[in-house]
């Protein structure tokens, strides 16, 4: 279905990743959009084009280069009627809880450098070159990621993330709501990934604020269901994205996707931006409560090519 521009989406984080692709998709849809995002401005060289590609298209677009933490900027966002709101804010603490255990082993590199008679570092300069190029099948012999031997995460990393990346959600559902400025019809979606379940070295303080947004998400669906108002999680694949580019071994995480999703690639944003576009339909409004996966099948896939 197509919507119309007096629907609105407010998507935080707007500029980049699933944000921007998902203001491109719903705006392409008819409806207005208001994207809050919080960029340096060097970065918005970058960033404004795009925003002008979603104008040109026809788009009503309200741009805030604002703290979608904070709660007074809150109330300066769009007084229109809210279809959609997509909470894709990613500000999180990316540290390990402890020092890094060495390797008792010697790598499968030096290895192979002592078969072929090869310089060590040589053949480990080059696999990893290699692999940096987007040769995942290099996975195995490239250098491990490299973490932080000094800053580890402590208790005012994982409130910080996790009001970040989680609970800060409620905030803009209770303003919005308060303020009477859902639609009748209401989207809400927040964003999650597989380390839900399992644990990436550096993901602690993020993997529990996802964990927080779920339950979260869970009860808006609840509460505020006799309101109109919906709320789902969209679970999506490994993305490259400026937000993924910060994790510490971001590449090989997407290396091991890519091995692993039977569809022979990574998701993108448009992937998830698609779905969200679904979910805003009227056929879509009995599905609340949900975490979505979008992966291509990467998260059953057991097997690797």
């Amino acid at each position: 279905m197509n919507f119309s521009a007096d629907q609105w989406a407010v998507i935080l984080g707007g500029s980049s990743g699933f944000g921007l692709a998902t203001a491109k998709r719903l705006g392409a849809l008819g409806m207005s959009v208001c994207a809050v995002h919080r960029d340096r401005r060097a970065m918005l060289a970058k960033i404004e084009p795009e925003f002008e590609k979603i104008r040109a298209g026809g788009t009503r677009l309200l741009t805030m280069n604002t703290d979608a933490l904070d709660a007074e900027k809150r109330r300066e966002v769009v007084s229109g009627r809210v279809r959609v709101l997509l909470h894709s804010v990613a500000f999180g603490n990316l540290k390990l809880l402890v020092a890094e255990a060495k390797a008792a082993r010697r790598s499968a590199a030096a290895e192979l450098a002592g078969r072929l008679d090869l310089d060590e570092d040589k053949v480990q300069n080059a696999i990893d070159e290699v692999f940096a190029a987007g040769h995942a099948q290099a996975l195995g012999l490239a250098s491990p990621p490299a973490y932080s031997d000094k800053h580890f995460l402590d208790e005012e990393d994982f409130s910080r993330t996790i009001h970040a990346m989680g609970t800060s959600l409620l905030g803009w559902v209770q303003e919005l709501f308060t303020r009477g400025l859902f639609a009748q019809d209401a989207r809400v979606f927040g964003l999650t990934s597989e380390g839900n379940e399992v644990a990436w070295k550096g993901y602690a303080a993020v993997a529990a604020a996802k964990v927080s947004l779920e339950s979260l998400a869970r009860s808006i669906a609840v509460e505020f269901a006799p309101y109109g108002i919906r709320c789902n999680v969209i679970q999506a694949g490994i993305t490259h994205t400026p937000a993924q580019d910060a994790i510490p071994g971001s590449a090989h995480m997407r290396a091991q996707a890519l091995a692993r999703n039977p569809m022979g690639r990574l998701t993108t944003p448009e992937d998830v931006s698609n779905v969200i576009g679904l979910l805003a339909t009227d056929e879509a409004g009995w599905i609340n409560g949900e975490v979505i996966r979008v992966d291509g099948g990467e998260h059953i896939s057991g097997a690797s090519s």
